[in-house]
């Protein structure tokens, strides 16, 4: 085992003795220790349960023979951290958790971790730090939460940002308002829409490394307890079986989890964080192979915010496992990869039966024949950026119009808030990006203001930040190069034409060859935003053309 190097020979007497000083006893020590990583707190919704979960897992370690032993992970929540500057140490943070279940790990000689996530950056930050260490791992999550109510209407997190829009608009009142406020998140959980957090737990279950319903399962659910328990018994199991996490996250494992999200049209941050992972794991995926996937999988669900349905419609209609069955229907998946079962896809997918074709559409039924998000190349994006296109209305998907620039997130709000957004509108955001930001800040603050305004059938937003899972309409982000590496998208004015074409998957600003390159010639970069600090740090070390890998 490999925690023998830090409990047994005559010279971990010291060691023992600080473990004794714990409570363990001698018994405890000479089984498999595991870590479970639980991002439990007070601040997330999606966290405030997990010492529920976490107790579950031991359940199921101690059943099957192994020793659980708790340690933390830092977690932020996009919600309440959107539209300000914490929202700069969101996706940073996904570094840190990395970094910190490596120290842990390594530091204390696990046999085997599970992780106990939830939302946004902690999947992915967690995923990213196992993936290092290849140990054995398994990942269960809190769960999604409930779907709210408003009159009879159900209504997610992203409903409440747009009624802000309404508001301002005079549609709607601040009484109203209130009543969304009091009924959106009526549950703990992570938000009920199709958005980043449910889009990375969906993925998990995909990749192999979680048991089946972990991205659907909700997380009021006492199913979602015994999922716990099982995943503890899993991880077991694969140390029994001596089943590695890179054993699982293969090329064709990760391959699988880009069909899956153009199926299930899952949020754009997947095209940050599934790269991410795979860098970890030794396996290199990037926006050109996203494409290439997209243009040949159908997009066979449209949920919040791209429709009315939300994970709890998902998982009565038989879970993720549920997409792949219709995918695999045309061969669109690779069958033969592994999970933490140790059974093969094929397997896992025996007796899985789609119970409600009208949330997962028949494979021959789809709602398009190409995938749920795009990426789209040009001049304003050489390297590519990328749209959620099954929440794109079918008006704006062939777009052209003046551009309205704005150097913050800040700036972009109040004029927006003051009504200088004019429909056919090009609404740019730059030096919002990894470096430029710092941070690559989510701009769900503004877009869903102009969905709520009755103004995302009409505006396109393009920025090189980020746009939430939650965002719906033409918004097109991750903009690479960003503004702050000289970038294209730092030279646009007020006025100028941009093209856009999601069928065709391009974004052109529309100048002369010799007009471009006299703008470049005269670019000015601003000073750097933040000159000291873990944002400072950060933005010396990355670039927009590799947030998607490691960052060292």
């Amino acid at each position: 085992m490999k925690s023998n190097t830090v409990k047994e020979g005559l010279s971990k007497a010291p060691h023992r003795s600080l473990f004794k000083a714990m409570g363990y006893i001698d018994e405890e020590l000479s089984r498999p220790l595991i870590g479970i990583v639980s991002a439990k707190s007070e601040i997330v919704p999606g966290h405030t349960h997990l010492d529920q979960i976490t107790e579950a897992v031991k359940t199921g370690i101690r059943m099957s023979g192994g020793t659980p032993i708790e340690i933390p992970a830092i977690g932020v929540c996009d919600g309440i951290a959107m539209g300000h500057e914490g929202m700069k140490y969101s996706l940073v943070s996904r570094e840190l958790i990395a970094d910190s279940i490596e120290c842990m790990a390594m530091g204390h000689g696990f046999d085997g971790l599970v992780l106990v996530p939830n939302c946004d950056k902690i999947v992915p930050g967690m995923l990213m730090g196992a993936a290092r260490l290849n140990l054995p791992t398994t990942l269960v999550s809190g769960g999604p939460m409930l779907a709210g109510k408003v009159g009879n209407k159900k209504v997610s997190l992203s409903l409440i940002f747009e009624a802000v829009g309404k508001v301002t608009a005079g549609d709607m009142t601040p009484e109203e308002l209130l009543e969304y406020e009091e009924k959106t998140c009526p549950t703990c959980g992570s938000c009920s829409g199709m958005f980043t957090a449910n889009s990375m737990n969906c993925m998990t279950e995909v990749l192999g490394i979680a048991l089946n319903g972990n991205g659907s399962v909700p997380a009021v659910f006492s199913e979602r307890i015994r999922l716990a328990k099982y995943t503890g018994i899993a991880i077991m199991n694969m140390i029994e079986r001596n089943i590695c996490i890179r054993d699982i996250l293969t090329k064709e494992a990760f391959y699988n989890a880009l069909t899956v999200d153009m199926a299930l049209g899952c949020s754009t941050n997947t095209m940050l964080h599934l790269p991410a992972i795979a860098h970890e794991a030794g396996v290199s995926i990037n926006l050109d192979i996203a494409n290439e996937i997209s243009n040949k999988t159908p997009n066979l669900c449209k949920l919040a915010p791209a429709g009315s349905h939300h994970m709890e419609d998902l998982y009565y209609a038989g879970g993720v496992m549920a997409v792949m069955k219709e995918l695999s229907k045309k061969d669109l998946l690779n069958e033969n990869v592994i999970s933490i079962t140790g059974k093969t896809l094929n397997q896992n997918l025996e007796g899985i039966t789609n119970k409600d074709d009208t949330v997962i559409r028949d494979i021959n039924n789809p709602y398009s024949a190409t995938g749920g998000i795009a990426v789209l190349k040009g001049n304003l994006a050489p390297n590519g950026c990328v749209v959620k296109r099954s929440a794109v209305a079918p008006e704006m998907l062939v777009h052209s119009g003046s551009a309205k620039v704005f150097n913050s997130e800040e700036e972009a709000s109040d004029a927006i808030m003051s009504s200088k957004i004019q429909k056919g509108d090009v609404l740019v955001i730059r030096y919002e990006g990894p470096k430029g930001g710092p941070g690559m800040r989510e701009m769900l603050s503004p877009t869903a203001t102009l969905a709520g305004m009755g103004l995302d059938r009409d505006v396109a937003l393009i920025t090189d930040g980020r746009f939430s899972g939650a965002t719906r309409g033409a918004c097109i982000g991750h903009i690479s190069p960003e503004a702050a590496e000289g970038g294209l998208i730092a030279v646009v004015q007020d006025g100028d034409i941009i093209d856009i074409n999601m069928n065709d998957c391009t974004i052109n600003l529309k100048l002369s060859d010799e007009e471009i390159k006299k703008r470049m010639d005269n670019l000015v970069l601003p000073e750097p935003k933040v000159k000291t600090g873990y944002l400072a740090r950060y933005a010396k070390l990355v670039t927009s053309a590799n947030t998607g890998a490691i960052l060292s």
